[in-house]
């Protein structure tokens, strides 16, 4: 079942029940790449780092934004026009 299917009734026990598949799915396939991942050599310490590290770095780029935000409100300029100024590329 798709993420829309699931919405259209809202709270009712046919969407909650949906929900319920879609979260085992998932569960499901990150097994499966969990699997996928071991069977090529890594260990479950070096993914639960790699995630770690990961979240960390996401933390640290959403304080980026925001703060390019705040800078961008405070100057009257779009956040994109700071990038240059930074040598930030978009993709960044």
């Amino acid at each position: 079942p798709s993420p829309r299917s699931c919405q259209l009734n809202g709270g009712s026990e046919e969407a909650l029940q949906c929900e319920i598949e879609e979260l085992k799915q998932k569960d499901l396939a990150l097994d499966q790449e969990i699997a996928q991942f071991l069977s090529e050599g890594y260990s479950l310490e070096e993914l639960e780092k790699h995630i770690s590290l990961l979240h960390e770095y996401n933390d640290i780029k959403d304080a980026g934004q925001m703060l390019l935000g705040k800078l961008a409100v405070i100057r009257g300029v779009t956040t994109k026009q700071l990038y240059p100024e930074y040598d930030l590329e978009l993709s960044d």
